[in-house]
């Protein structure tokens, strides 16, 4: 059974900056698409970035250079550095994986391209 816990998410000060993990368990995470979205209150799910199994990564355009996306297979683990954060950047992230994108392993994909998803970890930012 594939699981996706994110944490890291809190409450920080505008220019600030915050590391959110998603642990992995039951696959074989190294093989897996691996990507960040994230979801204002009144708004969509949106891409943020991904990474494929060999460690390429792909930002949606507005987060590239504020952003960074990494994963340690050893630990199973993503991440997602985010710094100089906004106040629009509060949402609620998530973490997604899929097995079936391959060589299409993007943020831009659309949601329903990621079959497994964690809970969430909220991302506060204030002015």
């Amino acid at each position: 059974q594939v699981q996706l816990v994110e944490s890291g998410g809190g409450s920080v000060q505008a220019g600030g900056s915050l590391r959110l993990s998603c642990a992995a368990s039951g696959y074989t995470y190294s093989s897996a698409c691996m990507g960040w979205f994230r979801q204002a209150a009144g708004k969509e799910r949106e891409g943020v970035a991904a990474i494929d199994s060999r460690g390429t990564t792909k930002y949606v355009d507005s987060f590239k250079g504020r952003f960074t996306i990494s994963r340690d297979n050893a630990k199973n683990t993503l991440y997602l550095q985010m710094n100089s954060l906004k106040p629009e950047d509060i949402a609620m992230y998530y973490c997604a994986a899929d097995f079936q994108i391959g060589g299409l392993c993007s943020a831009y994909q659309p949601i329903s391209a990621f079959g497994y998803w964690g809970q969430g970890t909220q991302v506060t930012v204030s002015s």
